[in-house]
């Protein structure tokens, strides 16, 4: 089996990868190839047993596609984009990276389809974005798609793309709408989300982080590891299961960002909690008033996908896959 990994230096795509490594996907043939594409170096990961290649390439430039998919890999994972707060902050950057790069990345699919026997798996990381507006308490299965942000229409038409290259059998696809995921590692980015993730991650080791919204804020969330099996879990599922609706809202936590606080209290202790610095910011509060708050999610749920129990565990994980000796 070989796999493509698109967006494979990011966090995302490092963990994912590297899983790969530990243990091999549910029923599936071992995979053989490994290539890791990004417009940045990606890393390879120790000890995988088949071949890996790593790739440069930025599909929004004339050939990458290609290039990317001269392997003819059997999944292909598009996880490549550029996050909300900077497709919210840069119009042209938005559409080129997080439309464009998408719809070539499909077209290039159909091109090369239309003269070979290949049909990949194409898994497509889209967002809890495409939706905005008013919403139910829980958000179900069938609920429009009104995204408020750059962002979310990107993604939202990435969707729509999915669902028709796959209509037509161009590819077997599937997308899944991602939570925010916290705790996320590493240095802050450009994500308007990212404060979910800093609240907790700086604190544990120690230093200030910076809350831009009220308590009371109320988001959907799940851990890095939960994601990681998201996507090994849509790497063999039965996509006939399906039918013609490909894409699917994740299953996540509901918690307020005092929740959030409370949890990091419990684990780290009250000295960890005097590290937040209030700091309102009415950009940020904005675009995050317009996200989904609560979700039911019962396809996904059916059909296998599992997330943490409460925001206590995605807080542990995050101590036991990241910190280690280092947590304060």
């Amino acid at each position: 089996m070989k796999i493509l990994i698109i967006g494979a230096a990011g966090m995302l795509g490092r963990k994912f990868a590297e899983s790969l490594v530990r243990k091999p996907l549910h029923s599936a043939p071992t995979p053989t190839r490994l290539t890791l594409a990004d417009v940045v170096a990606p890393l390879v990961p120790t000890d995988f047993a088949g071949s890996c290649e790593t790739m440069t390439c930025d599909l929004t430039q004339p050939g990458s596609a290609q290039r990317l998919l001269s392997g003819r890999p059997d999944i292909i994972f598009h996880l490549a984009a550029i996050v909300s707060g900077e497709a919210e902050a840069d119009f042209e950057k938005g559409y080129t990276v997080n439309l464009d790069g998408t719809r070539t990345l499909f077209e290039t699919i159909r091109q090369i389809g239309a003269k070979e026997s290949w049909k990949p798996r194409v898994v497509f990381a889209s967002s809890n974005a495409v939706f905005g507006g008013d919403f139910p308490d829980y958000i179900p299965d069938d609920y429009i798609l009104t995204p408020q942000t750059s962002y979310g229409t990107q993604k939202a038409i990435g969707e729509l793309l999915l669902t028709d290259y796959r209509r037509r059998g161009i590819f077997d696809g599937i997308g899944l709408r991602l939570p925010t995921i916290c705790v996320r590692p590493g240095k802050p980015n450009r994500a308007a989300s990212g404060f979910f993730s800093g609240i907790i991650r700086e604190p544990l080791i120690g230093q200030k982080a910076t809350l831009p919204v009220p308590e009371t804020t109320r988001h959907w969330m799940t851990s890095p590891r939960s994601a990681v099996e998201f996507l090994r879990h849509a790497a063999t599922l039965d996509l006939s299961l399906l039918g013609e609706r490909p894409n699917l809202s994740m299953p996540a936590l509901s918690v307020t960002v005092g929740d959030q606080i409370a949890a990091l209290k419990r684990i780290a202790g009250p000295e960890a909690v005097a590290l937040i610095r209030h700091e309102p910011d009415e950009a940020i509060a904005r675009i995050v008033s317009g996200w989904a708050r609560s979700f039911d999610p019962q396809r996904a749920l059916k059909l296998g996908f599992t997330t943490e129990q409460s925001f206590d565990d995605i807080i542990l994980a995050h101590i036991a896959d990241e910190l280690g000796d280092r947590l304060v």
